[in-house]
């Protein structure tokens, strides 16, 4: 099948321009990233969002895998010697990898089998015999002529029985026979769940799912991943199958074809098959195929959250004081200037046991004023409560905002080899302090230091497929990372390397000139970086941005190639670029249609000047503080019927946690979150949205909280 096929097959299914397809296709296999198609290659693409450009890539390694799989499965049955034009045609036509795989399975290589042992004792005849229902035949009188005590056929039983097994394998291998078993299994089969004996008690946490049945195609992702990891961890025995009566009679309507006692055979034949093949087989599909479907499901509510996670408005340009709570060990403080370079570290002890708060006052005033400090970000773990408080309680001489911060995943970051490599010199628990101060100022560009994993915003995580799970959580960083932007100057090697073109090898030589040779004062000193090609400039130029560079241009999302455009735009206004840029007067009297050319069409243009208009815009929302209310602090502090703000810190299927400042987040389940119904919790809540909730259930022994959303 050629490539034009597979790009053919890919713009029918999405409803899409075949020649954007291919150019699309054709840019990817060229080695260009999601984002820059996306962003610099709009008039080949059809300006397709990332989205769809993924979807394409998806789909076209998905042709190509089935493509081979197809080549394989022919030169293997060709080196059989049983190709037939019609097999070879009917496997040519295959759509799925499913009907190749079920083609295939007659001529596919087996371990010894049941059928196998009776072809042995020559018995494949009789099946013959059976299986052609002749009614004038007696199986009885005919499996005589087979008995063989040389070869193990002691009687007619033994005789008619190796036959059947025989029987139930070529039913089991009848590709239209499996498909109408798929096909049931995919519409009207049950997973069901029951625990097992005596785990009861060790089990509880799958109590819902003791006595669980549920149509396959109703269960949503987060319960089919639920059942699945209860039998992984052996409390809970799992079925999938349709009705097996129902089953059976289908597949008896396909071979039995009259009531001779040939017939008979057949039908016990049928039963053998689907009971003891077909049904273990097509379940162990269906099995695989709920799973994918529930990991995608997961995969995108993790997806999406790490998205507004890593979108988070970031408080830009100002000097922060960060504090790591803690009880008896104190909290670690640490004064950051404005991008985020830590200036200065302290321990103070103003909670139980120590309770030195005179001492913690006065050294976190000094800090305050030496450092001219405009925030203090405090993070969310143990003692977090506290700490707020504290501080809160504290006159400053100048205004400061506190700020409570998720540190979820800062402890990784602490002990791991990129924080070793910055700070050297500091234990985690210095480490750990800059890590909270610097998720304020910059989310982002803190959070892709740490495994996406670890940030702890999806659901059953652990339980997908975790392969598929890093590819999208990479994709999810890169588009964040460059759809804001990177000052080349300041990004850490991290950073640059979800860049568009970069990677860590060239990432690390990024850096190593710039600690080499001071900062860069234009895009093109880019390619004297080792190793930085014309194509790595192509990708990643338009995502760099260097401040207070040479030329105004570098600091915008406007391309190199770009660059005469605007130019020529400047020109004719009989402006500098300089004096164009923000320059909105100017740049409302630009003619676009004069610039149009063969790759330059109005969707560049448009992008052009609205870059000039604002360049480098940031596409965060502005920063916007939250609190908590004072008079909860613990979960013992909340009663059923309070309203209370909080702050939503987890998006799954079933529900939002919502963080109302007690150190546990209370679940808003997705009956609870609006007043109508909600199919799925994003189209409500968003991560780090302030919501307000009431509290509708506390399970304190469990640490469980129930919240709703409705009706306040």
């Amino acid at each position: 099948m050629s490539e034009d096929i597979f790009y053919q097959i890919i713009a029918s299914s999405l409803n899409l321009n075949f020649a954007n397809i291919k150019n699309v296709c054709e840019l990817l296999d060229a080695g260009s990233s999601i984002p820059f198609i996306a962003r610099y290659r709009k008039e080949a693409s059809g300006s397709m969002d990332e989205v769809v450009i993924t979807t394409i890539q998806t789909m076209l390694q998905q042709l190509r895998d089935l493509e081979k799989r197809r080549a394989f499965i022919l030169e293997s049955i060709e080196a059989t010697g049983n190709m037939t034009d019609e097999l070879r045609d009917t496997i040519n036509k295959a759509t799925k990898i499913e009907e190749l795989e079920d083609l295939y399975l007659p001529y596919k290589p087996k371990k010894k089998t049941r059928a196998s042992v009776a072809r042995e004792k020559g018995l494949e005849p009789l099946a013959k015999i059976i299986m052609s229902q002749n009614s004038n035949v007696d199986v009885n009188n005919i499996a005589q002529r087979y008995i063989n005590e040389e070869k193990g056929v002691l009687d007619t039983a033994e005789a008619i029985s190796g036959a059947s097994d025989i029987i139930a394998e070529w039913i089991n291998e009848h590709a239209y026979t499996r498909s109408r078993i798929r096909k049931l299994f995919e519409n009207e089969a049950h997973i069901s769940a029951k625990v097992i004996k005596d785990k009861e008690e060790d089990g509880i946490l799958y109590k819902q799912y003791f006595q669980y049945d549920e149509a396959i195609k109703r269960a949503p992702s987060h319960r089919i991943l639920a059942v699945f990891r209860g039998e992984n961890d052996k409390f809970l025995r799992v079925s999938v199958e349709p009705d097996k009566d129902k089953s059976i009679e289908i597949i008896n309507k396909i071979f039995v074809k009259n009531d001779s006692s040939s017939a008979e055979v057949v039908a016990a034949a049928v039963k053998d098959a689907y009971t003891r093949l077909i049904e273990t087989s097509i379940e162990t599909e269906t099995r695989n195929s709920m799973k994918e479907r529930a990991d995608k499901a997961a995969i995108e509510v993790f997806g999406d959250n790490l998205r507004q996670l890593l979108m988070a408005p970031p408080l830009s340009n100002k000097n922060v004081l960060a504090i790591d709570p803690g009880f008896r060990t104190g909290c670690k403080v640490t004064v950051l200037d404005k991008t985020g370079q830590l200036l200065t570290n302290v321990t103070i002890y103003p909670h139980p046991p120590v309770s030195n708060i005179k001492d913690a006052i006065n050294k976190i005033t000094n800090l305050v004023e030496a450092y001219q400090v405009d925030a203090i970000a405090i993070g969310n773990g143990t003692a977090g409560r506290e700490t707020e408080n504290f501080i809160k309680r504290i006159h400053f001489n100048r205004d400061v905002i506190a700020v409570v911060v998720n540190e979820n995943g800062a402890s990784i970051y602490s002990a791991s080899a990129v924080a070793r490599e910055e700070f050297p010199d500091y234990d985690i628990t210095v480490r750990g302090s800059v890590s909270i101060g610097r998720r304020l100022i910059d989310p982002m560009a803190e959070l892709v230091k740490i495994d996406p994993k670890s940030i702890g915003v999806g659901q059953y995580q652990h339980d997908v497929n975790q392969v598929d799970l890093q590819k999208c959580l990479v994709r999810v960083v890169e588009s964040c990372v460059n759809s804001v932007g990177v000052d080349v100057n300041t990004a850490s090697k991290q950073l640059l390397t979800y860049v568009s073109g970069i990677g860590p090898a060239l990432a690390q030589n990024i850096i190593d000139y710039r600690n080499d040779n001071g900062n860069f004062s234009s895009r093109k000193d880019l390619k004297k970086v080792k190793r930085f090609g014309d194509k790595a400039f192509e990708q990643s130029a338009g995502f760099l941005r260097i401040r207070d560079g040479v030329n105004p241009l570098d600091n915008s999302a406007v391309h190199p190639e770009s660059y005469h455009i605007a130019e020529e735009m400047a020109a004719d206004m009989n402006c500098k670029v300089s004096e164009l840029i923000s320059n909105d007067t100017i740049i409302s009297k630009i003619d676009l249609t004069k610039y149009v050319s063969g790759n330059v069409g109005l969707p560049t243009l448009n992008d052009i000047v609205s870059e000039l208009s604002k360049p480098g815009r940031d596409p965060r929302c502005l920063f916007d503080n939250f609190e908590f209310d004072q008079n909860v602090k613990a979960i013992e502090d909340i009663q059923e019927g309070m309203v209370l703000p909080g702050i939503v810190t987890n998006i799954t299927s079933f529900g939002a946690f919502v963080d109302i400042g007690v150190h546990q987040d209370g679940l808003v389940h997705i009956s609870q979150i609006a007043d109508k119904y909600v199919s799925d919790p994003t189209t409500v809540v968003k991560l780090n949205q302030k919501v307000t909730v009431k509290v509708i259930n506390i399970d304190v022994a469990r640490k469980r909280i129930s919240l709703s959303m409705k009706n306040i």
